[in-house]
């Protein structure tokens, strides 16, 4: 029986461009790291695995909360983004992590250098607001205000 979503995962053509992003920024604690390069034994169960034989590639699995993140680079074959990103587009459109205080956290990232789509907003029992990391996929940051609205994430009150 599925009991709930461990991770997403993301592919990046430059980790350690986007690691700041998701530690430094977002408040993710790097819990490990991993690579493989082609011809290793690493590489060929990859390949197995995923069907991405051949590859030469580094990872790094990130936590926050109750929420892990796992960011993959592939040097081989060259990671490349085949779609322009936007909301609307086809596929998995965004990450939503959950906040304690989202006009503090837009606040905090703008004062970074991240571009919001808009101000923080109230809707219904939440207040959201969306950015994109340095890859271009969108980050919803989003917190819930009505503890009544059995949104919240168990252990983490409104």
């Amino acid at each position: 029986m599925i009991r709930g979503i461990h991770h997403p995962s993301l592919t990046t053509d430059d980790l350690d461009a986007l690691l700041p992003f998701y530690s430094d920024l977002l408040g993710f604690e790097v819990i490990s790291s991993f690579g493989w390069e082609t011809g290793s034994d690493l590489s060929e169960l990859a390949g197995n695995i995923t069907g991405v034989t051949g590859s030469t590639a580094r990872s790094a699995l990130l936590k926050a909360g109750n929420a892990y993140l796992e960011i993959f680079e592939y040097t081989l074959p060259l990671s490349a983004r085949s779609d322009t990103p936007a909301l609307s587009n086809k596929g998995i459109a965004h990450i939503c992590f959950d906040s304690d205080d989202v006009k503090a956290d837009h606040a905090r990232l703008s004062a970074s250098g991240v571009t919001f789509n808009s101000e923080p907003f109230d809707v219904g029992p939440m207040r959201v607001c969306y950015c994109q990391d340095p890859d271009g996929n969108f980050v919803e940051l989003q917190q819930i205000t009505d503890p009544q609205s059995g949104l919240c994430l168990p252990g983490y009150e409104a």
